[in-house]
C-alpha cells in the first residue's frame, strides 16, 4: 500500500492515545499485517519498521518517479501559482509524476512546482546538504514531517532522501553504523549519541540536532551540548560513529 496524505501517525497501539513511534510521509509504501476494525498493524517497507495506523483510503503501491527536496512542496490544483491550496508535502516525499506542463508537475490530482522535486535517483555527494532546512522546526517525539521531527528521523530522513538506508530509532542507528571515533577527531556528517538521542556534526565544532528540551531542530557547539546534555539529564556520550 501507498500513503497518499501529508502524513500519517505511526501509533504504538491501537489508541489515539497511545505514543506516536513514527509517521508515514506522502508516497511511503507499507504492508498491512493484519486489519482489525478502524486500525491496520502495518510494516513500513522502507526500514521495516511496525506499528498501528488508523484505516483510510490507501492507494496501490507506485513506482514513484520524484521526491521533494525542499522542507516542503506547495500544492496547486492548476499548473499555475494563482491555485495554491493549503496541504503541502514534506521533505523526501515521494511522487510519481504524470504530466508537465510549463514550470509545474502533476502528480494525481494536483500539481507541484517542478524547483522543488528532484529526480528519484538523484542524490547528494555530503548525505546531510541543505539539512539546515530544518532549523526552528518543533520538535516532535516520532514526527518526521515539516511540522514537527524527532532527532533520529532527522538522520534517517536525508539517508532516505539519498536512497541509503538508516534504521529509524537512535538505539539502532548506533549499532547499524559501525565506525566509532573519539571524540578528539570527530569532524563534520559523525552521528553523536546518548542514550535516547543522536545528534549530527556540522563542523569539527558544531552540532545540529532535533533537542526535546528546547523543542526545536538548533545548532549547538558539541561541547556546550555534551555538558548541557550531561547537567540536564545525567547522560553522557555513549558513541560517536561515521557514517562513511
Amino acid at each position: 500500500m501507498r500513503n497518499n496524505l501529508s502524513f500519517i501517525n505511526i501509533y504504538k497501539k491501537k489508541n489515539l492515545k497511545s505514543e506516536v513511534v513514527s509517521q508515514l510521509l506522502y508516497g511511503d509504501t507499507f504492508k498491512i499485517i493484519k486489519k482489525e476494525n478502524r486500525w491496520s498493524k502495518i510494516k513500513v517497507i522502507y526500514d521495516k519498521y511496525q506499528g498501528y495506523i488508523e484505516n483510510k483510503k490507501f492507494s496501490s503501491n507506485e513506482n514513484n518517479t520524484h521526491k521533494v527536496c525542499k522542507k516542503f512542496a506547495h500544492l496547486y490544483l492548476k499548473p499555475n501559482s494563482k491555485n495554491k491550496i493549503k496541504k503541502k508535502i514534506s521533505f523526501s516525499s515521494r511522487v510519481k509524476v504524470i504530466e508537465k506542463k510549463g514550470s509545474f508537475y502533476k502528480v494525481e490530482n494536483i500539481w507541484i512546482k517542478k524547483k522543488d522535486l528532484k529526480e528519484i535517483k538523484f542524490c547528494t555527494k555530503d548525505i546531510f546538504k541543505n539539512i539546515g532546512i530544518f532549523l526552528g522546526t518543533k520538535y516532535k517525539w516520532g514526527g518526521k514531517h515539516f511540522s514537527g521531527i524527532d532527532c533520529s528521523a532527522l538522520v534517517q530522513l536525508f539517508f532516505n532522501f539519498n536512497n541509503m538506508y538508516c534504521p529509524r530509532d537512535s538505539k539502532d542507528q548506533i549499532n547499524f553504523f559501525k565506525k566509532k571515533i573519539n571524540i578528539k577527531n570527530i569532524k563534520k556528517n559523525d552521528l553523536i549519541f546518548w542514550k535516547g538521542h543522536v545528534a549530527i556534526a556540522i563542523s569539527k565544532t558544531k552540532l545540529i540536532h532535533a533537542y526535546g528540551p528546547l523543542k526545536k531542530v538548533l545548532v549547538m557547539p558539541i561541547k556546550k551540548a555534551i555538558n548541557r546534555i550531561y547537567n540536564t539529564a545525567n547522560l553522557k556520550v555513549i558513541g560517536i560513529r561515521r557514517v562513511r
